[in-house]
């Protein structure tokens, strides 16, 4: 048995998986994702104010691209949010507009302020910023995803009314429509993968203790997207077909839901940072695995302990 496994230390998807399965007991990986969970939860809704008071501005049609960023999320979930957003459309003020995005914003940092925690335990970085930088930099960060969407969701709604156009000289239209209903998914799905490598790569305390690379990153990038879609189809699969929230929990079933799916969804995006910081760890060290930081060697040591004790 002990020669299998020198033989599976060797190999580097062993050693990766390996130290990831290290980092995730080391690091608490389940308590980083409840505070994530908890202050994401807190910050969704204020966002969601944030983002639709200014794309007020821009489309008519900016919630059904809104709820498109959510349509893998259960129909539970779905269900509150376009409540959430019908409310907001029919009862928002024009006068509040500025009140409304700025405690918004203001809010929504909570959770990048969480974010910034989680990664720098992922990355192992000694948090030397002062608590005025870190709420700045949560609030920079909050503003510039909220441009990045609207940018997006800008792009999105030009290149729609410019292929309808055009596909329309040709008498194409309905080639177009279907067409584009996938290709608005993948530019989601790469902006996804663009918006966590970014924040792998900017929220963690990199001052004095080396540098982090936008390539760097993108494994737990793409990793974060990709996982994120998959499990957030499963855990709607799950509450359609064999969860019964709404018989336990009646008229709380859809929060308890929207806070399981938060802490899934947190569970990912730490788990994207920790592959990160594992990779660059072990490229560091030639992929040679630190029998002090090997979860099996470590498990091995206390069950020889456990038998020579007996």
């Amino acid at each position: 048995m002990e020669k299998l496994l020198d033989k599976a230390l060797d190999k580097k998807p062993f050693i990766i998986l390996d130290q990831i399965a290290y980092r995730f007991k080391d690091h608490n990986l389940i308590g980083s994702a409840a505070e994530l969970a908890y202050f994401l939860f807190l910050s969704i809704f204020p966002f969601l104010i944030a983002l639709l008071n200014i794309l007020n501005h821009i489309s008519l049609e900016r919630n059904q691209y809104v709820l498109d960023i959510i349509r893998y999320a259960p129909e539970d979930i779905q269900t509150i949010i376009e409540a959430f957003i019908n409310d907001l459309s029919f009862g928002s003020s024009e006068g509040l507009l500025s009140i409304a995005v700025i405690g918004g914003i203001l809010a929504a940092s909570t959770g990048f302020r969480a974010i910034i925690r989680a990664l720098n335990r992922a990355y192992e970085f000694t948090e030397s910023r002062g608590i005025l930088r870190k709420v700045a930099l949560s609030i920079f960060f909050t503003i510039i995803l909220i441009l990045v969407i609207t940018l997006v969701f800008i792009s999105l709604i030009f290149s729609e009314l410019i292929g309808k156009f055009i596909f329309q000289l040709f008498d194409i239209e309905v080639i177009f429509l279907m067409t584009w209903s996938y290709l608005r998914l993948l530019i989601s799905f790469l902006i996804m993968i663009l918006i966590f490598a970014f924040m792998y790569k900017f929220s963690p305390n990199i001052k004095n203790q080396g540098s982090l690379s936008l390539k760097s990153n993108l494994p737990g990038a793409i990793f974060a997207s990709v996982s994120w879609i998959a499990l957030s189809l499963m855990f709607s699969y799950y509450v359609s077909n064999f969860g019964r929230y709404s018989v336990t929990y009646k008229s709380l079933g859809g929060v308890i839901i929207l806070l399981v799916w938060l802490f899934i969804s947190s569970m990912v995006i730490v788990l994207g940072g920790e592959i990160n910081a594992t990779l660059i760890n072990l490229k560091e060290r030639s992929f040679k695995i630190d029998p002090n930081r090997s979860f099996i060697l470590n498990h091995m040591d206390k069950s020889t302990n456990k038998k020579e004790d007996s």
